[in-house]
């Protein structure tokens, strides 16, 4: 299937028209026309060989909202005309403890990425979203809501399931009390996320400009963490925080903020190694966690939520000829909360 889209063909190279081929329609698969596709810093980071050699060309992006066009004859999860998400990786061993219990995002063989990496069969480098067509196994895409926009839906895939999956594994729920560190394309997602499920939500940011915005997807209060000794107020105050933050800063300030028992979830990437006090952990119990997107399950779950609560990402569609632009405004955090591109424009 003849695609075209946009592809790096080399590190740190500009994002280019690119034309290539999708493989033929299997008896499980799903061909989707792209409607839009979401810019994840991580497709950033990839691009530029910054998390490592990576596979070039490369096509990026794995914030994909579409709609069925064809099916193999096989499918059952699917028709035509459907409405579709396909979200950072496109399959797994689906053999290992994590695939059979719906957490393919763990799978002890490596999931498959649904770009720069090689398909299960070690040859074929996977493409990405950044293009009009997609093919993809029935059983790694999900349903997307009849009430939800697709242009906000896209990064739901990503950004809407690395914030998501972290509230429910902890249970959050009506009287949780819940930080969210840093308002940007995965910040605001938890925000919207924990008002949702009934928790007080505080927003801590550096950039006090975000308050009006953060009140307004629902939390309840902002701190800015700008201010020398903001945080001192909060000691103990909360049951779960989230670090969307990629930057270096220092942990334990807000390991302290934690309640008894509480837990602190790293989802952003920074630079370097935490550097952890033990009695921050000590006092109180606490937990320090990681979390990594969600399996299918789970994000079929996300969606079905978001269609009940009407939750959608904060979007900016552009053309595909500003993409690179894109670029440069997300590295700078100067976007209101996520890039998507109309597929239409490739």
């Amino acid at each position: 299937m003849k695609a075209r889209g946009l592809a790096v063909l080399s590190a740190k190279a500009p994002l280019t028209p690119f034309e290539f081929e999708r493989r033929e329609l299997g008896a499980h698969d799903v061909a989707l026309d792209i409607s839009y596709a979401g810019i994840c810093h991580s497709d950033i980071h990839q691009a530029r060989e910054e998390w490592g050699p990576a596979l070039f060309p490369m096509v990026p992006g794995h914030e994909i909202a579409g709609i069925v066009s064809s099916i193999g004859a096989s499918v059952t999860k699917f028709k035509v005309g459907d409405r579709i998400g396909v979200g950072v990786f496109i399959d797994s061993c689906r053999t290992c403890a994590s695939c059979l219990a719906g957490l393919q995002q763990y799978c002890e063989e490596g999931m498959t990425g649904t770009y720069n990496t090689f398909e299960r069969d070690g040859k074929t480098i996977a493409f990405g979203g950044y293009s009009n067509i997609f093919v993809i196994n029935e059983d790694y895409a999900v349903h997307i809501p009849e009430n939800l926009a697709l242009d906000g839906v896209a990064p739901l895939l990503c950004a809407g399931i690395t914030l998501y999956s972290p509230l429910r594994k902890w249970n959050i729920a009506k009287g949780s009390k819940v930080a969210v560190m840093g308002l940007g394309g995965l910040g605001h997602m938890g925000v919207k996320f924990a008002a949702a499920m009934g928790a007080e939500v505080t927003v801590l940011s550096h950039s006090a400009s975000k308050k009006t915005d953060a009140l307004a997807m629902g939390a309840t209060h902002f701190v800015d963490t700008s201010v020398t000794g903001a945080l001192k107020p909060l000691t103990k105050t909360f049951d779960l925080i989230l670090n969307t933050v990629s930057a270096f800063l220092d942990i334990n300030e807000y390991l302290d903020l934690l309640k008894l028992d509480g837990t602190l979830v790293v989802i952003g990437l920074p630079g370097k190694p935490y550097e952890v006090n033990a009695g921050s952990l000590l006092n109180g119990r606490r937990r320090m966690a990681g979390s990594m997107i969600g399996g299918i399950p789970e994000m079929q779950e996300m969606l079905d939520f978001c269609g009940e609560h009407s939750i959608l990402s904060d979007v900016e569609v552009i053309d595909a000829s500003y993409a690179d632009k894109a670029y440069e405004r997300t590295i700078a955090s100067a976007v209101k909360y996520r890039f998507v591109i109309d597929a239409s424009t490739f």
